[in-house]
C-alpha cells in the first residue's frame, strides 16, 4: 500500500511504531499514581520500547502541573507523583519512522480541563483531510478548548514528523490562523492540543534534562569526547542526560553546548503557573481524511 509519497514499508513502520507506543502508553499511564516516582515510569516505558525492538524518538516526557513539555527525570531522580496534573508524552520510532502521543492523568480534580484537550484532539482528527489549511485544524482545536472555558497554549503547536526527525513542518497551531499551509496526502502529523486555565503562553524554565546533537566538531575535554562517542547511538534524535554512561556528563554536556555541538531543551512552563493538560495523536493524511497510527489511547479512539 502507498499513501501519497509514502511507500508500503514506510506506512507499515509508522503503524508498527504506533502499535508499540499504544501498548507502552497504556501500561505506563496505569503506573502513574501518588507515591510512584517519575523515574520509575519513564524508565519502564523506555525499557519497554527497547524490548519491543523499537527506538526512542525522544526521552519520555513527564510534565507536571504548569509544565508543558521537555520535562524528563534526571539521573537518580526520586521525585514522586502527588495530587498533580501529569502529562505523559512518549515517542517511538521503527527504522526512523515515528509515532508520538500524549495523555494527561489528573489527581487535582480538574477532569474538565483534561476533557478539553481530549475533545480538541478529537475535533482536530475529524478536521484533518487533504487540502484543509493547518489553520483550520487549529480553529477546531481553539473552539473546542474555549467551549470548556479554557485557553489553548498559543505558542505551542503540533507538527509534522519525518524519518528520524520528530519535529518538522507543517506546524499545526492550537488556534485559528488565516494563512497556513494546506495538508497533503502522505503528511504525517503529530497534533497536540494543550489546554490551560492560565493566559495560554509558555516560557522557558530553569531545568534542562533533554538534549540533541546539532553539529559536529572537536573538543579537547576527554569526557566531552566520550559523550560525543555515545551520541552516535541516538541517531541525531533528542536524548536524556541520564542516558549517558558518565556520572559526570553534566560538565561534558556544558562543554558540548558551548561548542554548539549539542543544544538543550529547557522545560516549558505556563506563564501564569497554571495547570496544563495535553492530548496527542500521530496520523497519516489519506485521500479521505487520516489514519491515526496511535489509536487506542484516548477515550474517543
Amino acid at each position: 500500500m502507498s499513501i501519497g509519497p509514502l511507500d508500503s514499508d514506510a506506512v507499515e513502520s509508522y503503524r508498527e511504531a504506533g502499535a508499540i507506543l499504544v501498548e507502552t502508553m497504556n501500561e505506563a499511564r496505569e503506573m502513574i499514581e501518588p507515591g510512584v516516582t517519575q523515574l520509575e515510569v519513564a524508565e519502564y516505558a523506555e525499557d519497554a520500547i527497547r524490548e519491543a525492538g523499537a527506538g526512542l524518538a525522544f526521552p519520555v516526557n513527564i510534565s507536571v502541573d504548569e509544565a508543558a513539555s521537555h520535562a524528563t527525570p534526571a539521573r537518580d531522580d526520586d521525585t514522586e507523583f502527588g495530587e498533580e496534573m501529569i502529562c505523559l508524552d512518549i515517542g517511538v520510532h521503527v527504522d526512523g519512522y515515528i509515532a508520538d502521543a500524549a495523555v494527561t492523568v489528573d489527581y487535582t480534580g480538574s477532569d474538565d480541563l483534561v476533557e478539553a484537550s481530549e475533545t480538541a484532539l478529537e475535533a482536530a482528527v475529524e478536521a484533518v483531510a487533504p487540502g484543509v489549511p493547518a489553520g483550520e485544524v487549529g480553529g477546531a482545536i481553539e473552539n473546542a478548548i474555549e467551549s470548556y472555558g479554557y485557553t489553548p497554549i498559543l505558542n505551542l503547536t503540533g507538527h509534522g514528523v519525518e524519518r528520524y526527525d520528530a519535529h518538522t513542518g507543517p506546524s499545526i497551531p492550537n488556534r485559528a490562523v488565516d494563512r497556513s499551509v494546506e495538508l497533503e496526502v502522505g503528511d504525517v502529523l503529530a497534533i497536540e492540543p494543550f489546554a490551560t486555565d492560565g493566559r495560554g503562553k509558555v516560557g522557558e524554565g530553569a531545568t534542562e534534562e533533554i538534549y540533541e546533537q546539532v553539529g559536529d566538531g572537536s573538543v579537547r575535554d576527554r569526557r566531552a569526547r566520550q559523550v560525543m562517542d555515545e551520541l552516535e547511538a541516538f541517531d541525531d534524535l533528542p536524548f536524556a542526560a541520564r542516558w549517558l554512561d558518565s556520572s559526570r556528563s553534566e560538565m561534558a554536556l556544558r562543554t558540548l553546548k558551548n561548542a554548539e555541538i549539542v543544544k538543550g531543551y529547557p522545560v516549558l512552563k505556563e506563564a501564569d503557573g497554571q495547570l496544563i493538560s495535553q492530548a496527542e495523536h500521530t496520523m497519516i493524511v489519506t485521500e479521505d481524511g487520516c489514519e491515526v497510527t496511535t489509536a487506542g489511547i484516548h477515550d474517543f479512539d
